[in-house]
């Protein structure tokens, strides 16, 4: 079965004054594919996404200048949004990290706007809403005022009038900042069902590794650079045999002691342990002798062991790799 492109963007840049917000950026996702962007604040995620939804438009310049392969492109579900804007918009569903409700609406009447504003029929909107709000668990709540709901109920109140039109792209800016670890459960459910369902092609941006984890894809970028992209799992095996967990007591102490080691890049602390990037190579000779050197100094140790590397030890590296 032939793999459908829904959002391809090529060479998007992005200044503002002289601060550049987004460097030669290039991506795709298919139909049915979760394509998460992370990186921190500051990095050009949400620049990115408003590019890729039409509210901003790219720059004409290149890394060197103008020049050939510099100009923008995007297309959303085959349409070039840069010539022929409303066609790829009404391709699209977003979600902003910040949405907007009318306080005063109930939720169906909240629906019933962004659905005509979408050019739904009196005839196509009614059950088209009842539809969204029962997907997304709103069902029970269509007649309360959108100034009562909680901040997890605004959020699927969101997600269903970005979904109200069917859009085959869904761009989502950070959609589960600010609530509850349940909700954000509860969201990603719905966003899977959409991919599995409706074969939509989704782009999210995230500040959350466990979400990063949920993607197919995943692209990280730094300072309006694309550092690197790829599926979780290829992304983690960048570390493969390089990330220890180490467990014991006192925590600061064991931290000090351990970045002092020669073989030893980094340390960072995860809850109540430690994970410990080591050079590659050196893995089971600093499992030898580290425990050892914690004892001889003072230190306990509870638990010392190599593990998987997580997406958070390989952006680590990438940012100390920039830097």
């Amino acid at each position: 079965m032939d793999t459908v492109i829904l959002i391809e963007a090529f060479h998007l840049h992005k200044t503002f004054g002289d601060t550049r917000a987004v460097n030669d950026l290039s991506l795709s996702v298919a139909a049915g594919e979760i394509y998460g962007l992370v990186g921190p604040d500051g990095a050009g995620k949400t620049t990115t996404i408003r590019m890729l939804c039409g509210a901003l438009h790219p720059s004409e310049i290149g890394k060197g200048g103008t020049g050939p392969g510099a100009h923008p492109s995007i297309h959303i579900a085959g349409y070039d949004l840069l010539k022929h804007t409303e066609q790829a918009r009404s391709q699209i569903g977003y979600l902003a990290q910040r949405f907007s409700l009318y306080e005063e609406l109930t939720v169906l009447e909240n629906l019933r706007f962004f659905a005509e504003v979408r050019g739904l029929s009196v005839s196509e909107w009614r059950p088209r809403c009842l539809d969204i709000l029962s997907f997304v668990g709103l069902a029970d709540f269509i007649n309360r005022r959108a100034g009562f709901l909680s901040g997890g109920m605004r959020q699927k109140l969101g997600l269903a009038a970005a979904l109200v039109h069917r859009p085959k792209v869904l761009l989502l800016d950070e959609p589960t900042t600010g609530v509850d670890p349940v909700t954000r459960q509860d969201f990603w459910q719905l966003i899977i069902r959409l991919v599995v369902e409706e074969g939509v092609a989704v782009l999210v941006s995230t500040p959350y590794m466990d979400e990063a984890v949920r993607c197919n894809r995943v692209g990280f970028m730094r300072k309006g650079d694309m550092l690197i992209e790829g599926s979780p799992d290829e992304l983690r095996s960048r570390l493969d045999g390089r990330i220890l967990e180490l467990r014991g007591y006192p925590l600061a102490k064991l931290r000090s002691l351990v970045k002092a080691d020669q073989d030893v890049e980094d340390v960072q602390m995860f809850g109540d342990r430690l994970h410990l990037r080591v050079r590659e190579g050196m893995e089971k000779a600093v499992l030898r002798r580290l425990g050892r050197e914690i004892q001889a100094q003072g230190g306990r140790v509870d638990l010392l062991r190599p593990i998987q590397p997580q997406l958070e030890d390989v952006f680590i590296s990438l940012l100390e790799g920039q830097d």
